[in-house]
């Protein structure tokens, strides 16, 4: 870890978990956190991790939740139609274009002038790896980043920028906590989206994937072994939550969610759930980063 000068504040890196609309969960700490000016020197988030907590960089208290309980339920925003006819679950024109460029607008001006570096992961499916790239001006180059960093296996195109096929973050890295502490901040949080005791299963659908994504090779291998790559990464936080070395926010109850939700109460519940333990923990989260 980067040493501090003595007396000087320590630089805080946050990772950000994905999980669909279990980032809303996400989105009630990081809300508190901004609530009570709490920011960070870093900041990665993986696909829902990066969707909702690109708001953490701009400085929106709500946002996140107030558009996804308003259009969650608006077949323009995700839908089956949408992937018939055009390939993609979460509507590119709309979810990714119409939503934050006119009906919730992303402050993209604050974003790129707020000194947080904030990270997005995407997997190259061709290379079979992942891909870290940081943000810089908000604006709509920084979407599609987004946008590659959420793009789900099957109801997704693949996203192309700068010569990549890339897709859901969360399939080469879903927690990326080695990936921060190598950057050398002082103090690093994690904020995920299953509660404690949660283990990954083996993916149900890995014989239609292998089918689906036979182009893939690598993809494949990668879904293939994500829940064990997934469990020791979490056998790896546990560690060093043990050791205090990261300071980890953890839902205190499941949030889990289907891949779409129509009713904005489900979402708000989850909302509520971070928001509490958000508080909750918010001094002992004082605590570690002093």
């Amino acid at each position: 870890m980067a040493a501090t000068e003595q007396g000087a504040r320590p630089s805080v890196g946050v990772v950000l978990e994905g999980g669909g609309f279990r980032g809303m969960y996400t989105s009630g700490v990081i809300d508190v956190w901004m609530e009570r000016g709490l920011t960070a020197d870093a900041t990665v988030g993986v696909s829902a991790g990066a969707t909702f907590g690109c708001n953490f960089k701009s400085r929106q208290i709500g946002r996140a939740r107030r558009y996804n309980k308003k259009y969650c339920a608006d077949p323009r925003y995700a839908s089956l139609r949408n992937w018939i006819f055009k390939g993609d679950l979460f509507s590119r024109d709309f979810a990714y274009g119409e939503l934050p460029w006119k009906l919730d607008v992303f402050d993209s001006a604050t974003f790129a002038a707020d000194p947080m570096r904030f990270t997005v992961v995407a997997t190259d499916i061709n290379a079979g790896c992942a891909v870290y790239h940081d943000l810089g001006p908000g604006d709509v180059g920084d979407i599609e980043w987004i946008r590659a960093s959420a793009s789900i296996p099957m109801v997704s195109h693949p996203v192309q920028l700068e010569g990549r096929e890339l897709l859901d973050g969360g399939i080469a890295d879903s927690i990326p906590v080695a990936w921060m502490l190598e950057q050398g901040y002082d103090r690093t949080v994690v904020v995920l989206t299953q509660p404690e005791g949660y283990r990954k299963e083996p993916n149900s659908l890995m014989p239609l994937l292998r089918i689906w994504l036979r182009r893939y090779p690598k993809l494949i291998e990668l879904l293939a072994d994500r829940h064990v790559r997934y469990n020791e990464t979490l056998d790896a936080i546990a560690r060093l939550e043990r050791e205090g070395a990261v300071f980890v926010v953890r839902p205190s109850e499941s949030v889990k969610m289907p891949m779409m939700v129509r009713d904005p109460e489900i979402l708000e519940h989850a909302y509520q759930v971070g928001v509490a333990d958000a508080r909750k923990t918010f001094d002992s989260l004082l605590d570690y980063l002093s």
